[in-house]
């Protein structure tokens, strides 16, 4: 990348990122729009019960999610010698289509298996974009390259979503997904016009990125993501009834709520990249004690006008400040396997808001109420940081063995 001037580095840059405020477009949109979504899929569920509907209708963030898990590692292997930017271009192309099947799908359940499609490209687009942004940023910047792609997707959150939430309140939550379709369209001619080709590992294949899978280490720091990240997701997927039920505001007030996230993870995500370049270890554990802190003071001031939105602020920067640090960790711990690496962290990520939102609806379907998914996001950030404790201490142990051998 040696070739470029900085502006076009910087361009080819900010067209990656583009991408990435589109994936969090498709990926948070659902989270504010949950009512609508389940009012006009759901219309009986809905007027027996709308906390019952929601409930039901948070299926669909989960339909996504596990979309991401099967996707990511299956694209990943495939792709294994494809050049980058031509992957990306294909992956463009596939969320584009799942993201009008969306939109246009009449019934919930072809909803839910249109969510699952336009997810299918998401944990390798991140992998693939992270690398070619690492690439253009030079050796030793790998966490701030996943970081400027992350950085869309909190652009997304401080600016998108809450504009597209809005949108789909005012006309209608299809026409927010078309919309939304054709942001992955713009971004496909950004790429198109300013993203430079680079050519895939020289020793990658599918059966290179496939042997990531039976590495130990790659399963815990999977586990360590999936599990210890679902605490966010407990709590973001549910934001909309705690703002409108529980701290008794409006629903216009639930995009400015999303703002408030959405700034949070812009600068977690900006300072978890620099840091992690730095001190990985130190990074993971700083994290997840934070994030633990910050969805328990959730738990306690959400019915709080003003604590609501410092809260909701907190979980987010928290939470993505996680983003790049694990997504280095999984590199690290699958030499030889970079964009297997990468996309798993996005499985990893993607299970654990199956897993957020799902364990979410469970107790508000028990009648716990909207705060008692953010208890359940304390339990699985804690189970988060333990696992991350494993990680480093097994890594160390297995660092030390050659050495004993050897002596």
């Amino acid at each position: 990348m040696n070739g470029l001037s900085r502006g076009q580095r910087l361009a080819a840059l900010a067209a990656l990122a583009l991408g990435g405020v589109a994936v969090g477009l498709t990926e948070f949109v659902a989270m504010g729009l949950l009512p609508e979504m389940a009012r006009g899929l759901l219309p009986q569920e809905y007027a027996r019960s709308s906390s019952d509907a929601v409930a039901q209708a948070g299926w669909m963030i989960t339909a996504y999610a596990l979309g991401v898990v099967v996707g990511a590692p299956l694209i990943a292997a495939l792709s294994a010698r494809l050049p980058r930017r031509r992957l990306v271009l294909g992956l463009l192309v596939l969320f584009a289509v799942g993201t009008v099947a969306s939109a246009t799908a009449p019934t919930f359940e072809l909803v839910l298996v249109a969510r699952f499609v336009a997810a299918l490209p998401h944990g390798a687009y991140f992998g693939a974009a992270g690398l070619l942004a690492a690439t253009l940023m030079g050796p030793g910047n790998e966490a701030r390259g996943f970081a400027t792609v992350l950085g869309g997707l909190t652009v997304s959150n401080v600016v998108g979503v809450p504009l597209i939430t809005r949108l789909g309140q005012a006309v209608g939550w299809r026409a927010a997904y078309l919309v939304i379709a054709g942001v992955f369209l713009l971004t496909l001619l950004a790429v198109l016009a300013v993203v430079p080709e680079v050519a895939a590992a020289a020793d990658g294949s599918p059966a290179a990125e496939l042997r990531a899978l039976r590495t130990s280490q790659v399963w815990l720091v999977a586990a360590t993501g999936a599990i210890g990240f679902a605490g966010f997701f407990a709590v973001d997927s549910y934001i909309a009834p705690v703002t409108t039920d529980v701290a008794g505001l409006s629903a216009a007030t639930v995009p400015w709520v999303l703002v408030a996230v959405g700034l949070g993870m812009t600068v977690g995500n900006a300072l978890g990249g620099w840091l992690a370049d730095r001190d990985l270890r130190r990074s993971m554990m700083i994290g997840f004690v934070a994030m633990i802190v910050s969805i328990g003071v959730f738990s306690l001031v959400a019915s709080n006008r003003v604590g609501l939105f410092v809260g909701a602020f907190l979980v987010g920067a928290t939470s993505l400040y996680l983003g790049p640090v694990l997504q280095a960790r999984l590199i690290t711990v699958a030499p030889g396997a970079q964009l297997m690496g990468a996309a798993l962290n996005q499985s990893a990520m993607n299970i654990a808001n199956s897993l957020g939102a799902a364990l979410g609806s469970v107790g508000i379907a028990a009648g716990l109420g909207y705060l008692a998914p953010a208890r359940v996001g304390l339990v699985l950030a804690v189970v988060g940081l333990g696992l991350g404790i494993v990680s480093f201490a097994a890594g160390r142990r297995r660092d030390r063995e050659p050495a004993a051998v050897a002596g």
